[in-house]
């Protein structure tokens, strides 16, 4: 009887137990934007135009440390955009290369992802003035990657996809290679692994692709640029009157010749048409008007000239480049005796090439880069410089025929497109 009683007690008990705990009010979810304040108490957060699948959107700017192995080094204001479509979808990392802005890459697009884009240390307005060059390695850049990473992992706890275009697509090749288990797949875009600080292969591939018939249009129109060079000056100075651009770093006569030197790389670079290219029955303005559209004078003018000033930097001292060949308007320089982008490089900076740096990434990626799919255009110049995977690698790269800079991955026919899709699908 004892026993009996003993039973019906604790079931009364246990019934009292759960009545107590059904009426109690559910916990309050915290929001996402609370979420985020909790990881980073110290950013300044505020909230963005939502675009495109998303729910919501912040701005965070977080104190970075400007030396992650030294905390005394003091900290920069470093800007990332954070777009918030849904905790149980995959999360794509953009790597810029360069300053960010505010817009969704095509892999957040396909797969209905978060998204995190992380301006690059040092460029836009995550710079600081002056810039305290020492500091602005690739290796602190992808320390600032990780330790975002890391934090954000505990609210997005699926998938993580790493995604760049050209020196962003770089840094993911660059942040594979150094922490490879931070990301489960990478999309590279049109990414250049140099071998040198004038790479010898992208004036390989100028010499060789399109037609002969293309190429000496290319040279004929160097040529009539710098033989019409008191017309070009005019109006390269009419449309920088236009512009509101100035040249005091730069000046036009050196604008106008770098203009014509790069004129072949960019070319081909961005997908010109041999058909387009202006004759010698061509006015001035017309000349220009190409010119201006291949290459773009105003990418000498000051403003341009102190915005890239840290990407030089970073070509100089461990990406690389490519060179200049003056050959087919050696007789037409008057200005640019000897052509070279260590030109556009800081002043009075110390700038030592590391020539093991990218090697040491290309070896990693080729020979151990698991899960990275490649994009490349077949004339873009810097498709010369892009990394091959060995057989043995679980990896894909993907070439569009005559293809430009401009390659993603919609681009490609649609049995391509299901190739790199699967691709991503098995290792998501």
């Amino acid at each position: 009887m004892n026993r009996i009683k003993y039973i019906v007690v604790l079931l009364l008990v246990n019934l009292s137990f759960f009545s107590c705990k059904s009426s109690l009010p559910p916990t309050a979810e915290i929001s996402f934007e609370q979420k985020l304040r909790n990881l980073f108490p110290t950013a300044d957060i505020s909230a963005i135009q939502v675009n495109d699948h998303f729910t919501e959107s912040y701005r965070l700017i977080l104190k970075q440390p400007l030396d992650h192995n030294n905390p005394d080094a003091g900290t920069f204001d470093h800007y990332v955009y954070l777009s918030h479509s849904d905790y149980s979808q995959p999360t794509v990392l953009v790597t810029e290369g360069y300053s960010a802005k505010h817009r969704t890459y095509e892999l957040s697009t396909l797969l209905k992802a978060n998204q995190v884009m992380v301006e690059y240390r040092f460029y836009g307005k995550s710079r600081p003035n002056p810039i305290p060059w020492k500091y602005l390695t690739n290796d602190q850049a992808i320390q600032d990657y990780h330790l975002l990473v890391t934090k954000l992992k505990k609210i997005y706890t699926n998938k993580w996809i790493s995604t760049g275009i050209s020196k962003g697509g770089e840094t993911v090749l660059i942040y594979k290679s150094k922490y490879p288990k931070d990301m489960d797949a990478a999309v590279s875009y049109v990414a250049p692994l140099i071998n040198t600080r004038e790479d010898p292969r992208t004036q390989e591939h100028i010499d060789t692709v399109g037609t002969d018939e293309c190429r000496t249009k290319i040279t004929n129109f160097q040529r009539l640029l710098l033989t019409r060079r008191e017309a070009l000056l005019k109006e390269i100075d009419q449309h920088s009157r236009k512009k509101k651009m100035s040249f005091t770093k730069v000046s036009p006569e050196e604008a106008l010749e770098y203009a014509v030197l790069e004129f072949p790389f960019s070319f081909w670079q961005w997908g010109g048409k041999c058909d387009e290219i202006p004759n010698g029955n061509a006015d001035p303005t017309t000349l220009f008007t190409y010119l201006n559209k291949v290459v773009g004078i105003g990418f000498y003018n000051d403003k341009t000239y102190h915005n890239l000033l840290p990407s030089y930097y970073q070509h100089m001292v461990e990406l690389g480049y490519y060179g200049f060949d003056s050959t087919p308007v050696q007789d037409l320089i008057k200005v640019v005796k000897q052509p070279t982008n260590m030109r556009f490089a800081p002043k009075n900076v110390t700038m030592v090439y590391d020539q093991d740096y990218i090697k040491k990434v290309r070896d990693y990626v080729e020979n151990k880069g698991d899960h990275i799919i490649y994009i490349y255009g077949e004339y873009d110049p810097w498709g010369a410089c892009s990394p091959t995977p060995k057989p043995h690698v679980n990896a894909l790269k993907m070439v569009l025929p005559k293809g430009s800079h401009s390659t993603r991955i919609k681009n490609f026919s649609k049995e391509d497109q299901r190739k790199i899709y699967d691709k991503l699908q098995a290792w998501l």
